[in-house]
Parts: structure tokens; sequence; C-alpha cells
């Protein structure tokens, strides 16, 4: 069995009979940069290693000199959830930036 995913209140919308949750996975992610993902991949493709240890020092300098930009390796998942006010109030009323543990799997 799979452990429940953490989601992050991005927003509250309360309509006065309803509130709405809009969510999102709670991940903390690692910025990688283009230049790092580039290096990996090469790795994976060059099986040579004095070809490796040759090319990667030229590819490093060439890179280094190019404006670097960080890319999330992810895409969340977002989830909207509209529920009647009292049973909002029964998980005890959390506010945007909290935590709620949500379990979505098939029965």
């Amino acid at each position: 069995m799979e452990d429940p995913l953490r989601y992050r209140i991005n927003q509250i919308t309360d309509s006065g009979i309803n509130v709405s949750l809009t969510l999102s996975e709670d991940l903390e992610l690692e910025t990688v940069s283009q230049q790092q993902l580039m290096l990996e991949s090469i790795d994976r493709v060059i099986t040579d290693k004095e070809v490796k240890d040759q090319v990667r020092p030229i590819l490093e300098a060439i890179l280094s000199s190019q404006p670097q930009t960080l890319v999330k390796t992810y895409a969340e998942t977002i989830v909207q959830i509209t529920m009647p006010r009292r049973r909002y109030e029964k998980i005890g009323s959390p506010r945007v930036g909290e935590q709620l543990l949500i379990d979505i799997r098939k029965p």
C-alpha cells in the first residue's frame, strides 16, 4: 500500500454554504540546472571512459559560459475539493499554507 500524499492548501473559497479548497502536492523539489541535466545525459550516452574524460571538460566549459536555467523536474498534481461548511469545520478549518493528508486510491 502506498503512503497517502500530503497536499498544501493554495486557495480557499468560502461561499457560505460550501467551502472549496485548491490543493497541490506538498513536495520539496531540488531545482536542477539545464547544464546538470545535459551533462548527466551525456554521461549516460557516452560509455567509453576515455572519450568521456576528453569530452566532458570541453562541454563543461561551453555550458558554464551559458546562462543557467533552473528546471523543476516534477509535474504537480492539483486537486480541488468542495465540501459542506460543517465538514470543513470538523477537519479543523485548515488555512492556506497548511497541509492535508489525502488518501486517493482505487478500492
